[in-house]
Formats: C-alpha cells, sequence, structure tokens
C-alpha cells in the first residue's frame, strides 16, 4: 500500500513538472530545473498529503512559494497569509488559507510558527516544510536552487552565496477577512525575528553564562560557600544544553525616595531582549512583592517570567537571575536570562541536578529519615515525580512540609491539594493527587474549573502525570488578570470541592453500602458488588439506590429465585409507577412477563435489563 502511495505521488509531481514545461515565460522555473524545485518541495512531505491533490494545486503551491521566494534581502523573512482560488490564482489548497514563509534555515522555525497559529486557535491542516540550498546575488535576488540530491550537502562546501533556506506552506483554517489576514501575517513576523534574534545571540548567551561563572570564581559575592558553589554548578549545566536560551540583559538597581527601580543597562541585551529597555522613570518601578525581594542577600533568583515564550514552546519564560553585589556587600542589580529549560531537564534525576540536588537532601534530612530507608527511598521518589519547575522556585519550609504530606497521602485513598503562591503574587501553583483509578478527562475538567472559578483566575495551565503509582498527578497554575494579583482562598474549602468532584459512582456506592449495613458487612458487600453494576445501571440510578436493590438480590435464598420491588418515583407523571424484578437464575422472557401484567390492567411503557 505505501509503495502504491509513493508511486502515486511521483506521478503527480512528474504531471506537476509537465505543467512547468508547457508554461515557459510565466515566471517560474520550466524543464528540469521545475522538476527538481517540485521533487525537493515535496520531498519530505507525507504521500497520502501529496495524493490527495491534483497536480495543478501542487504545481501552484510551489510555484506561488518560489515566487515570494524570488526577492528575499539577507536577514529577512518574507511572509504571505492568503486564501488561494482557482478563479484569482488558478489554484487552490483545499479550501483552507495558505501561510507562505521564506526565511534563512534556523532551529525552531516550525515549532515557533505553528505555535503562534495554534494559539489563535487556528486548526494546522498541513505543513510542507523543504530546507533548500539557493545562491542570492548580493540584492538578494534568486539565483539557483540546487538539486534534491545536493540538498545533504554540508552548506559550508558550497560557495559563499550559497546559504540554506526554511521554506514554509502550512494550511490553516480558511480565512478571508483583510484585517484577520494582516493579524496573523504581523504576529508571525513578530515570531520569527524573536527566533532569529534567539539563534544568532544563542553562541553569545551561551558565553555570557559561563562568563558569570568565571567572575564568581574570582570575584565571590559575600555569601555562603556551599550557595555560591551550587549557583555556579547551576550556570554550568543550563550551558549544557540543559536550556534553551532566548533572552539575556543585565540590570542595575536604582533608588529614588522610598521607590526602587531595577533599569536596564543599555548595550547589554541579547536574543529577545535584545532591544534597549524603555529608560522613563516611571518604567521598571518595582512592585511591593518584588521591592521586597530586591534587595534580598541571595544569588540566584528562580522563576517563571510572566510572558509566553514565542519560540519553540508555547509556555511561561523560565528566568534565571544572578544578583550582583557591591563592595559591601549590598545587591546592587541582576544579570538576567530568559528561556526554557530542555525536555533533558525534566528526565535527568534531580540529584545530577544543582541547587535541586541540595533541595532533595535537606528536605530528607528534615524529615528525619535514613536516605537509604525504605521511608527515605519512597520520598525521594515523591522529589524525583515532583515538578521541575516547583522545586526550583519552591522554599524549603514549604517544600518539606508538601512532600511529607504527599508521602503520607500515597497510604490512603484520599484526594490532597497544595497551593504555593507565587512569590511575586503572580500566580497559583496548585499541586493535586487523588488515586489513580479516579482520575479521568471529566474530573480533569470539573477540577480545573473549580480552581478558575473559586480562585479567580483568568487563564489555566495543567499538566497530568498518571504512572504505575497509585497516586495520579495534576499540575495546575491559575493566573488572574493582567495587572491583578491573587486574592485570599480557603485551601481546606477548596480540597473539599475537589474530593466531592473527584468521587466516583463507585466511592458512593461504597460508603452507602457501608453506611446501610455496617461496616463488616457492608465491606463484604462492597468488594462483592462494586464492579459488579453496569454503566448503563450507573447512569440510571444513584448509588444509595444500588445498596438497597443489592439487599433484595442478597435476600433472595438459594440458586434461584424472584424478588419484586413496586414503586412510584418522585418525579412520575400522575398513574405511572415502576417495577423491579430482581431474578436469580435463567432469564425471564417479555413473553412470560407482558402476558401477567396485561391482565392486571397494567400497561407496560419501558422495559430496561441490567445484568
Amino acid at each position: 500500500m505505501r509503495t502504491t502511495l509513493d508511486e502515486s505521488k511521483d506521478e503527480l509531481i512528474a504531471k506537476a513538472a509537465e505543467l512547468a514545461a508547457n508554461r515557459k515565460g510565466a515566471g517560474g522555473p520550466s524543464g528540469a530545473s521545475a522538476e527538481h524545485l517540485l521533487r525537493s518541495y515535496y520531498r519530505h512531505v507525507a504521500p497520502e498529503d501529496v495524493v490527495a491533490r491534483g497536480e495543478v494545486d501542487l504545481y501552484g503551491a510551489a510555484m506561488s512559494q518560489y515566487k515570494l521566494a524570488f526577492h528575499r534581502p539577507q536577514g529577512t523573512a518574507n511572509i504571505r497569509v492568503f486564501t488561494p482560488s482557482v478563479s484569482e490564482h488558478g489554484w487552490a489548497a483545499g479550501g483552507h488559507t495558505v501561510v507562505e514563509v521564506v526565511t534563512d534555515d534556523m532551529p525552531f522555525l516550525v515549532d515557533s510558527v505553528t505555535m503562534e497559529l495554534n494559539e489563535q486557535n487556528r486548526n494546522v491542516h498541513m505543513v510542507v516544510h523543504p530546507q533548500l540550498l539557493v545562491r542570492r546575488d548580493v540584492t538578494g535576488e534568486l539565483q539557483d536552487i540546487y538539486e534534491s540530491e545536493e540538498q545533504g550537502s554540508r552548506t559550508e562546501e558550497m560557495p559563499h552565496d550559497v546559504s540554506r533556506e526554511s521554506w514554509m506552506h502550512i494550511e490553516i483554517d480558511r480565512e478571508t477577512a483583510a484585517d484577520d489576514l494582516a493579524a496573523i501575517e504581523q504576529s508571525l513576523a513578530k515570531v520569527l525575528r524573536d527566533v532569529r534574534e534567539a539563534v544568532e545571540d544563542w553562541a553569545k548567551m551561551h558565553a555570557q553564562a559561563r562568563e558569570i561563572v568565571e567572575d564568581l570564581d574570582q570575584n565571590p559575592p559575600p555569601l555562603p560557600e556551599q550557595e555560591v558553589e551550587e549557583g555556579k554548578a547551576l550556570l554550568n549545566w543550563l550551558a549544557d544544553d540543559h536550556f534553551t536560551f532566548l533572552g539575556y540583559r543585565e540590570y542595575r538597581l536604582e533608588q529614588s525616595g522610598e521607590d526602587e527601580a531595577l533599569r536596564a543597562v543599555p548595550g547589554t541585551g541579547f536574543g529577545i531582549l535584545r532591544a534597549d529597555q524603555d529608560m522613563s522613570r516611571s518604567f521598571g518601578k518595582l512592585p511591593p512583592l518584588v521591592k521586597a525581594k530586591a534587595r534580598e542577600k541571595t544569588l540566584l533568583v528562580l522563576a517563571k517570567a510572566n510572558s509566553k515564550a514565542t519560540v519553540h514552546r508555547p509556555v511561561y519564560l523560565d528566568y534565571v537571575g544572578v544578583k550582583t553585589f557591591d563592595e559591601s556587600g549590598e545587591v546592587v542589580g541582576e544579570r538576567r536570562f530568559l528561556g526554557l529549560f530542555s525536555s533533558a531537564a525534566y528526565t535527568e534525576s534531580l540529584t545530577r541536578i544543582p541547587v535541586i540536588r541540595v533541595k532533595a537532601k535537606e528536605v530528607i534530612d528534615r524529615a528525619g529519615f535514613d536516605p537509604l530507608s525504605h521511608t527515605g527511598k519512597a520520598l525521594m521518589d515523591v522529589l524525583e515525580t515532583y515538578p521541575r519547575d516547583e522545586l526550583f522556585q519552591t522554599p524549603i519550609d514549604e517544600l518539606v512540609q508538601i512532600a511529607e504530606a504527599v508521602l503520607y497521602t500515597r497510604e490512603r485513598r484520599q484526594l490532597r491539594l497544595f497551593v504555593r503562591k507565587d512569590v511575586y503574587g503572580r500566580f497559583l501553583s496548585c499541586l493535586v493527587y487523588l488515586p489513580r483509578d479516579r482520575y479521568t478527562t471529566a474530573v480533569r475538567e470539573r477540577i480545573a474549573s473549580i480552581l478558575k472559578t473559586q480562585l479567580g483566575g483568568e487563564s489555566l495551565e495543567y499538566t497530568a502525570r498518571v504512572s504505575e503509582s497509585l497516586l495520579a498527578r495534576l499540575h495546575f497554575v491559575v493566573r488572574p488578570k493582567k495587572g491583578e494579583l491573587i486574592g485570599e482562598y480557603d485551601v481546606e474549602d477548596l480540597e473539599r470541592r475537589l474530593a466531592e468532584a473527584a468521587r466516583s459512582w463507585r466511592d458512593d456506592f461504597v460508603s452507602a453500602v457501608t453506611s446501610e449495613y455496617g461496616e463488616e458487612e457492608g465491606s463484604r458487600l462492597a468488594r462483592l458488588y462494586a464492579e459488579s453494576f453496569p454503566e448503563a445501571y450507573k447512569e440510571d440510578y444513584l448509588p444509595r439506590t444500588a445498596s438497597a436493590d443489592l439487599g433484595r438480590l442478597e435476600a433472595i435464598e438459594g440458586e434461584e429465585g424472584l424478588g419484586l420491588s413496586l414503586y412510584e418515583p418522585v418525579d412520575a407523571p400522575p398513574g405511572e409507577a415502576r417495577l423491579k424484578v430482581f431474578r436469580i437464575g435463567p432469564p425471564l422472557s417479555l413473553s412470560q412477563v407482558l402476558p401477567i401484567l396485561s391482565t392486571m390492567g397494567v400497561e407496560v411503557i419501558d422495559e430496561r435489563p441490567y445484568d
């Protein structure tokens, strides 16, 4: 089947090349050049995506991108967002709107562009992303595109005027409003600018981290030696491919009367912080919570920035600040990195991560457990599976309390909520642990809704971890409206609400049976019947009704018997009642039951069996 699709793809591209051969002078390559371009353009596109289109549309999409690429000055990106139609452009994209991009090849391009489109709630239907070796003259005019066989050649082995480019053709939901198309183009231009600045300055930011380590070696601040050593180790660890550097800038702390301001040092910015900051007096003024922390004599500031990344992943930026000190040991500024922890940072054992490893040891020491004991190892497992961002940001006193509480929760079937307020009051981090068998998408959505409503959040992000452990872990970050700080909240009330939202039909059934028949007999019946009720029954009846029904089943003696229950539901219309027939043994057929009921003058309007 795969071979057939590949052959069909080759045939369509050959037909599209024939179209090019018959359109000489139409503004695009022709003959062999056109076929090489088409094959390079669609080389890595899945055959099923290609064969779903006609040769005219394949040719049209490639030639449209070629025209966009014809002139591109060095260091710029060409972007076009439009909805092609046969009547206007001679080809179509299945009714979708097309985003075309031509730019220098760089890391994170496709991730960042599709991320921005997804953030705008625009569905991505197709991505064509050839990486082509091209030659341009000094004005940026396209001179040549190398053949597909040469695409694997190393760029540095090619002439100086040859470079590798990314051409992107992305199809999204249809959009025809001119303002919306312009807005998409404008937002993508910003994203591509951020990508370019981050990639161009990556080596400088990487070197800056190493320089700070050297400076701390030569001019150690007046802080505990272990804190300085762990700070240096963390910066080296980040530079060893555990951090995607996106921005860097230096700041100085200034005081004006009662106010404190953190002002950027001109010319120190790299990456997404390359542009110099507003230097007006009001800009950089620190809010009260930030002001209180600004002069705190600690080396590192590890937090989340208050803006989302526009490069690589759609998450809030990680913020690593290194404070600077004067000769008298007072904090006078900060050297700030913005970026994202790499995937390796989230999978590596915390025993190899500077700063965190010290916290983990202190948690176990404070808890009073032998690290090699069963409980000590269990506590270490709690920390290994704890959200890494939280390990960096949570103060040790809070971390000890939470880690011990989670350890004890593992031994009980209960839901626990732990809420940490951001040190600057910008968000709440909510950790929810619950029995694994209670975790479902519906439960997660109910919990999210309660947290967002009760905490006054405007936005909420979550991650879920469900493993072989008895507990599932949900991590929610709740943020208030922009410019507002988190208000007051009642953790006990929130935990009670979440526990109710996470209760299953089975949980309520066990409680009802225990309440109805006592702990000993109720536990026996719960073990026997808890998994016996079909889903249709659960949808129709409350758990306490099931508790009463199993009492009637238990009352039937022997290997075969019958029990009856005639009742009138509170919401039943006048003249309507319900008859439950409990049967142990061979099932009763309707042909046996209906004549008996008919002779009693009863009209049967509905029948629902449950095994």
